[in-house]
């Protein structure tokens, strides 16, 4: 018996190889340009692989931002980076997303809930 080899299709198109650092970068840009458009001065940071604990964006104060773009994420990797990294008065977030879909982002519920209860109080609701 031989192996089973799988019949191409016409319409079968050769996948293309993406390169996962253009991909990270263009994908930094991209989130950076958003926290821009809320009038934030956000830029990709400088960093070569992450070496030396940078934020993937900076210019958003208090929050070590870690940008994610891809498929299938590691998310509790992916916290513990940004948890590791973060300054002291930092809040270690991860912005991701899945190709073509809309940012995400994840935090600790104990980091979430203080905003929360101070937009909440914004708008006049009291939780106490």
């Amino acid at each position: 018996m031989g192996k089973k080899t799988k019949e191409k299709k016409a319409d079968d198109k050769p996948k293309k190889k993406i390169n996962s650092r253009q991909k990270g970068k263009r994908n930094e840009l991209l989130l950076a340009h958003k926290f821009q458009e809320y009038g934030f001065d956000a830029r990709r940071s400088q960093q070569f692989a992450g070496i030396n604990g940078d934020a993937d964006v900076v210019g958003v104060p208090y929050l070590h931002v870690e940008c994610k773009a891809v498929q299938k994420l590691n998310l509790d990797k992916a916290m513990e980076q940004s948890a590791r990294d973060a300054r002291e008065s930092e809040i270690p977030v991860v912005i991701h997303r899945k190709d073509r879909q809309d940012w995400r982002i994840t935090m600790t519920l104990e980091e979430f809930m203080p905003m929360y209860m101070a937009w909440l109080k914004e708008k006049g609701q009291n939780n106490d």
